[in-house]
């Protein structure tokens, strides 16, 4: 039987920021992963939200297909991959809509954003829409809080134009319970770390999301994630790990499936992208000085992507 992480929880109705600054700094330094209670977010809300992903996913294929993703905003299905191979058996085992920025967060390009037919799914842009909203809140007031984690000031991640035009959006995603009878170990999401600066995720609370603690190791020790009504999961991205000289953890993480059809809802939130990332003063000192070169946040994350997916 596998391990049961006992991740942090962080209350944001706590009045003592200090306290819960110190407590969220430690969780970033040992887990790079912890839950978020008291967000402000409203449960009726979150469940709506998986009400609607599900009538979604569940449309026939070819209609889902006309809202085909581009320019992270639409849908990819099952085993899809972005490479010229296109569908592939080797893949993850998810479906996935991308939901935003809202705003274009280019100056040059229009919005592509890809709604579902308001004939057939009349609630579904307002809900996706309030969610993300109130989801983008959250994560500026967890910024506030690593802000004082990391002896800066609590607005430190909000001026200078670091969030005025952010790179934030939802990831919708389903995993089908099992796939196939083949025997063969079939991932929802293989083992990875998010991009990024920060994550928060919730799911309607089919096991299956594990971590890893200690990435260096060669033989990896995976954790389960235990669901916790109405939490937010958030975790560390690499961005962020940069960004504070590797003060901060950010964790792999994979998802299995388990049996059961499992839904969740990821928020990545980005700083802008021409910001340039570079290391935190309160994160180096003579003796550890900067382990990385200054770069812009839009081309760290289209380095990463190319990485992952190719051209």
């Amino acid at each position: 039987m596998k391990e049961v992480p006992k991740l942090p929880i962080i209350d944001l109705s706590s009045p003592d920021l200090l306290s819960t600054a110190n407590s969220l700094r430690q969780a970033c330094i040992e887990y790079g992963f912890f839950y978020v209670v008291n967000h402000g977010v409203e449960e009726e809300l979150t469940g709506k939200v998986f009400e609607e992903s599900n009538k979604f996913f569940s449309l026939p294929l070819e209609d889902k297909m006309k809202l085909f993703r581009k320019e992270d905003r639409g849908y990819t299905p099952l085993f899809w991959r972005d490479t010229p191979s296109l569908l592939c058996s080797q893949s993850d085992s998810k479906e996935i809509f991308y939901v935003g920025p809202l705003e274009d967060i280019s100056m040059v390009r229009e919005p592509q954003h890809k709604w579902p037919s308001q004939e057939i799914l009349p609630s579904w842009r307002a809900t996706m829409e309030s969610f993300y909203k109130k989801v983008f809140s959250v994560g500026k007031r967890l910024l506030s809080l690593i802000a004082l984690a990391l002896d800066l000031n609590e607005d430190y991640f909000e001026k200078a134009r670091k969030l005025d035009r952010p790179t934030a959006f939802l990831r919708l995603l389903r995993y089908p319970g099992r796939f196939g009878d083949s025997g063969e170990e079939i991932y929802g999401a293989s083992a990875h770390s998010d991009y990024g600066m920060i994550t928060l995720l919730v799911s309607n609370g089919v096991r299956g999301l594990q971590v890893c603690r200690d990435k260096s190791k060669e033989a990896r020790v995976w954790e389960d994630v235990v669901h916790i009504n109405g939490a937010f999961i958030v975790n560390i991205g690499d961005m962020m790990e940069r960004w504070t000289n590797c003060l901060f953890r950010s964790t792999l993480h994979r998802v299995m499936l388990s049996g059961q059809e499992r839904y969740s809802v990821a928020f990545f939130l980005d700083p802008n992208e021409d910001y340039v990332v570079q290391c935190i003063e309160s994160c180096c000192s003579e003796s550890s000085p900067p382990r990385f070169p200054p770069i812009r946040s839009g081309d760290y994350l289209k380095e990463h992507f190319k990485l992952t997916f190719g051209s």
